[in-house]
């Protein structure tokens, strides 16, 4: 993982160039998405690391984070992310006037075609799982609700990213290379478009393998924004994706992809 000092003093203003970032504000948020994603507790020394920042104000920074509940210290002293963070995401989804109208749209989908199905968002250059329904045999996938990968990487991405230019894409996640999850993720921006192109053309994404081996994964946009910023997908273990499995899915997907798009229009949610 590169050093987060990097990443800060390469952002230096906010995505419109015209305010300046605070740096102590900026600093706490990269701590707190540091500890979410990491697979483990990181300790002091782990964090000073992976951040560059100077030990006295990382200190001070961990301490308050710890004592608001927003991490909270392991036995060995290391750190994780806390109950306050918990609370955040859960009001981000209750309050977000799209997800009431999701839930149910997920069932149908996981039911008729018996594989777990996700909905998620793009966030800049990644894809955050918003909601989730488990395949009907469990034992197959868990849930990512809440986790957030490259957008690049997944087929609910390459579905968003296709309703956006090659500039545009080119513009929010850079030319590559990518950092590959498996040996079968896209490498770079060439390989990238070129995928992008065909699905374009089919009205639907399919990824194989890129981001979780042995997993096929196809998704659609829901179109009820311009460009799209939502997308429904299912996955499915890649001895499964047959050519007529996979058609069979996509108009699944499709129809409830505009089902839901119908309702949250005529909701005036846009």
């Amino acid at each position: 993982m590169a050093s987060l000092e990097v990443q800060e003093s390469a952002r230096g203003e906010a995505p419109g160039g015209d305010v300046k970032l605070v740096k102590s504000a900026e600093r706490t948020i990269a701590i707190l998405e540091l500890v979410a994603a990491a697979p483990q507790p990181l300790t002091t020394a782990e964090i000073f690391k992976l951040t560059g920042y100077p030990r006295s104000s990382l200190h001070w920074l961990l301490l308050t984070l710890l004592e608001l509940n927003w991490i909270e210290q392991t036995p060995e002293g290391a750190y994780r992310i806390g109950t306050h963070a918990l609370l955040c995401g859960t009001a981000y989804l209750d309050r977000d006037p799209v997800m009431g109208h999701v839930p149910g749209v997920l069932e149908k989908v996981r039911n008729a075609t018996t594989f777990t199905t996700h909905y998620a968002r793009l966030d800049r250059s990644d894809v955050i799982y918003l909601a989730t329904r488990q395949a009907v045999d469990r034992r197959r996938l868990s849930s990512r609700v809440g986790r957030k990968l490259p957008a690049q990487v997944t087929a609910l991405g390459k579905a968003i990213l296709s309703e956006y230019t090659d500039e545009e894409v080119r513009q929010r996640i850079g030319t590559g290379p990518y950092a590959p999850l498996t040996p079968n993720t896209v490498a770079d921006f060439a390989a990238l478009q070129a995928e992008l192109a065909e699905f374009r053309k089919t009205g639907h994404s399919v990824e194989w393998e890129q981001n979780t081996v042995g997993l096929c994964c196809v998704s659609v946009v829901v179109p009820y924004r311009i460009p799209g910023t939502d997308a429904i997908s299912c996955s499915m273990p890649v001895e499964l994706a047959t050519d007529d499995v996979i058609e069979k899915t996509v108009e699944t997907l499709h129809s409830a992809a505009g089902e839901l798009a119908r309702t949250l229009r005529a909701a005036g949610i846009r």
